[in-house]
Formats: structure tokens, sequence, C-alpha cells
């Protein structure tokens, strides 16, 4: 009796430890996933304020040409009603 004791100590001893291994590994992993959503965000501003760059410079050009037909065309791809 003492045997079965025993070994059903022993196997929720093993089971506990795994749980915890399995925790621990979880939480490494949402403190990465963090970090890697974190670089995201910072890549999605970089790219936005980029785009923004693209955007007014296009616009910029297109001011100077003397028809006004590309900034026209310009701000209707964008979007722009000014």
């Amino acid at each position: 009796m003492k045997r079965k004791d025993r070994f059903i100590q022993f196997f929720a001893m093993t089971g506990i430890l795994l749980l915890s291994v399995r925790s621990l590994g979880q939480k490494y992993r949402i403190n990465d996933l963090e970090e890697d959503n974190a670089a995201l965000k910072e890549e999605q501003e970089e790219l936005v304020n980029r785009m923004n760059y693209i955007k007014q410079s296009l616009i910029a050009e297109a001011a100077i040409e003397p028809t006004g037909a590309f900034a026209s065309r310009i701000r209707r791809l964008f979007g722009d009603d000014s």
C-alpha cells in the first residue's frame, strides 16, 4: 500500500512540476509577445510618418506644376479637398 501511495504522490508532484514549467514558459512567451507588439507599433508609426512625408512631398511638387492638373489628380488620389 505504501508503494501505491508513493507512486501517486510522485505522479502528483511530477504533474505539478510540469505545470510550473509550462506556466514559466508561457510567462516568457507573453513577455516576448509584448516586446514584439511594441516593436510593431513603433514600426507602424514610422511607416505612417514616412507615408505622410511622401504625400506632402508629392503635393508640394504637384503645386509647382503650372497647369494644376497634376495637383488636382494628387488631391483626388489622397482624398484631400483643400
